[in-house]
């Protein structure tokens, strides 16, 4: 009868467990398997709980917590860490720290984020519906507004 009961504990624990967990899907850029090892590093890092990149579709799935974190929080770190994600821009700086074989095509992607925000609560660009749009060479750092290139957001979360 113990052991009963402390079956049906585990198993009522574990159920409410795999309640909290999402699963989702997400686009990221990149090449090797160094990529793979970073992408799902950083994911892991921002809070997910599994975290598997596939090289060919460059589509993470990710599962997670959401209590804990969240799939935009996942997507600032792996940007954080030099990759595009399809709702974020990783920086010039953290694309260039990438090693050599990392350094995906920035220009040719289909499907991912392109533009990076300044849409900011109150910011000049969102009052005319203009959308910063990051110059995608490889070493430049120029941000420019530019109208009409993105949809720019009227509560400050990023362009898409």
């Amino acid at each position: 009868m113990k052991n009963f009961i402390l079956l049906m504990g585990f198993i009522l624990i574990s159920s409410f467990a795999l309640q909290a967990q999402t699963t989702t899907k997400i686009k990221v850029a990149g090449n090797c398997g160094m990529c793979k090892g970073n992408i799902e590093k950083a994911a892991k890092q921002a809070g997910a709980v599994t975290a598997d990149w596939d090289k060919a579709a460059k589509v993470l799935k990710v599962s997670f917590n959401a209590s804990k974190t969240s799939s935009d929080k996942i997507e600032n770190a792996i940007a954080a860490a030099g990759y595009d994600t399809e709702h974020k821009v990783a920086t010039a700086e953290a694309y260039s720290k990438l090693e050599e074989c990392c350094q995906y095509d920035r220009a040719g992607k289909t499907g991912l984020a392109q533009t990076e925000s300044c849409c900011k609560p109150g910011a000049s660009c969102c009052a005319d519906g203009e959308a910063c749009k990051k110059d995608m060479s490889k070493d430049s750092k120029d941000m420019t507004c530019c109208k009409k290139e993105a949809s720019c957001c009227k509560d400050g979360s990023c362009c898409k």
